[in-house]
């Protein structure tokens, strides 16, 4: 069976997204916050996704200053998954300090209008919890022929009480939802939100666990290798494939249903 990998990109944008996670108001399996992005976007233009978005220079700049006890890099992709979470859905996690609704909206429209985190802490006395967002995958498509390119990690947060209000930030997405795993698959297969291919490989992973505990455990154990999709096979034979042994349960898809979706 021949195997194809795509050419290093070295261009690629680094990114952050985090998965939060809420206890179902009615029971049941967890719900997972998801936002739908604005069809004026270039990227995932009209796609649910998890919150998230790529690492600025501040992010490096804070991860420098707050010498986290992690490797610079990682401190910056956390601290861009708080800001962006924070930007794109008012919901402050991965943040201690005096912490409740008003601040929050304070802090919110102070991000939106200068876009760093680093003043936000200092204003509002808040530290960041590294702990609180934890790593989860890594995917990296090495793919010459996508305009864009992002190398994305992904995190996993527990908001715990699902008592909160939260509200789009009507920049680069149009609207927010929670929803379990197994119910944002749903929704994709009946087409009521379109995902893209990452995205629908983490929910049917995400769709095993019943609580964030299950989700953080696997998260720890589970290698943290780099998830490059490749293609295998041939012709109408041909698969878009993700390396086993890294918790996914579906590991290799036909390329026609891969780029319908």
């Amino acid at each position: 069976m021949q195997e194809t990998t795509p050419t290093e990109q070295p261009n690629a944008i680094p990114a952050a997204t985090v998965v939060i996670f809420r206890h179902a108001r009615n029971g049941g399996a967890p719900e997972l916050l998801m936002v739908t992005r604005s069809r004026n976007m270039t990227f995932a233009a009209g796609m649910a996704v998890f919150p998230g978005g790529r690492v600025d220079p501040e992010d490096l700049d804070l991860a420098r200053r707050l010498a986290a006890g992690l490797p610079e890099d990682e401190t910056a992709h956390r601290i861009a998954a708080i800001r962006e979470t924070l930007e794109e859905t008012g919901l402050a996690i991965g943040l201690s300090g005096t912490i409740d609704a008003d601040r929050a909206k304070e802090a919110r429209d102070m991000l939106l209008e200068i876009g760093a985190l680093s003043p936000i802490l200092d204003k509002f006395d808040w530290k960041v919890t590294m702990d609180d967002v934890v790593p989860f995958a890594r995917w990296y498509p090495k793919n010459e022929k996508l305009p864009r390119v992002f190398d994305t990690r992904f995190y996993l947060a527990d908001l715990g009480t699902g008592a909160v209000d939260i509200t789009v930030d009507e920049t680069e997405n149009t609207k927010l939802f929670w929803a379990s795993a197994e119910k944002a698959l749903q929704m994709a297969d009946e087409g009521e939100i379109s995902v893209i291919f990452p995205t629908r490989r983490n929910l049917e992973r995400l769709a095993q666990f019943t609580t964030f505990e299950e989700a953080k455990a696997q998260a720890l154990a589970i290698p943290s290798d780099t998830i490059t999709p490749f293609i295998s096979g041939e012709g109408d034979e041909r698969r878009l494939c993700i390396p086993e042994g890294l918790g996914y349960p579906v590991t290799s898809v036909s390329l026609a249903d891969a780029t319908r979706s």
